[in-house]
């Protein structure tokens, strides 16, 4: 198994690469046919796609193994929000990549007859709430940094004796105060500071956050266009390659 997983490791790092290849000629298409290219060129670029998106789910036959083998270290996790997120989040990766593998051997003519509008969905379904997971899982580690980065900053900030630099409820009330906007600077200036200093975090949850559209467009829940989520999927792609060839820039665990 341990094998197994080195080398579907390596295919990672390939499907990767032709993924932002395959999201820059979604981008590219859109491009073309809002400059009016010839009909001729669309039709390559799409081709070009479709192959790339073939050459990928390819790549990723075997690729719920990893995510089962995954689920299987997050439900050790000490932290209880990390170790659902997590593990539900890397179960619902295996039953996107076991759709994702039925579409192939539909597509490469394996399974005649296949309905692949149904899978289509049902795997991007998938997709979709893994990544709202992740996201979670981001929002709640940002969340704790705070937590933890808010009280230190304070302890080393000089204290006023004017009892008006502490928010009271009215304030808060009152959103239009200077007190409120004051505050609300500062958690900005926080979280900034936070993210700044903690660069896997952030490249995650930008990643995530460039992902999330692409379900939601297949869905039909949130339609952006081929343009967005071209642009969104090259994005996260070449964020997914920068945590490739610097491992630490990957969010653990």
């Amino acid at each position: 198994m341990d094998s197994w997983v080195r080398f579907n490791a390596q295919s990672q790092a390939k499907e990767r690469v032709i993924r932002a290849a395959q999201y820059a000629c979604t981008l590219l298409g859109y491009t073309l046919q809002k400059g009016g290219a010839t009909a001729e060129l669309h039709k390559t670029v799409s081709q070009l796609e479709a192959h790339m998106s073939m050459t990928r789910k390819m790549l990723r036959l075997g690729n719920s193994v990893e995510a089962l083998e995954a689920a299987k270290r997050a439900i050790h996790l000490s932290d209880s929000v990390l170790r659902l997120c997590l593990t539900i989040s890397h179960l619902n990766r295996a039953m996107y990549f076991v759709c994702d593998n039925v579409l192939w051997a539909g597509r490469t003519g394996l399974i005649p007859k296949l309905d692949q509008y149904k899978w289509s969905q049902r795997s991007f379904r998938y997709y979709l709430f893994a990544l709202i997971l992740n996201l979670t899982r981001d929002v709640y580690e940002l969340r704790l940094l705070i937590e933890c980065e808010g009280p230190y900053r304070a302890s080393k900030a000089p204290h006023s004796p004017n009892p008006s630099t502490t928010l009271s409820a009215d304030h808060l009330s009152s959103p239009s105060t200077p007190a409120t906007s004051a505050w609300i600077r500062r958690q900005l200036h926080l979280l900034v500071t936070v993210l700044y200093s903690n660069p896997p975090l952030l490249l995650d949850l930008v990643k995530n956050s460039c992902d999330i559209f692409i379900p939601l467009d297949r869905l039909g829940i949130y339609p952006t266009g081929p343009g967005f989520v071209g642009a969104c999927g090259l994005a996260s792609s070449v964020l997914s390659i920068l945590t490739m060839v610097h491992p630490w820039l990957k969010l653990k665990p």
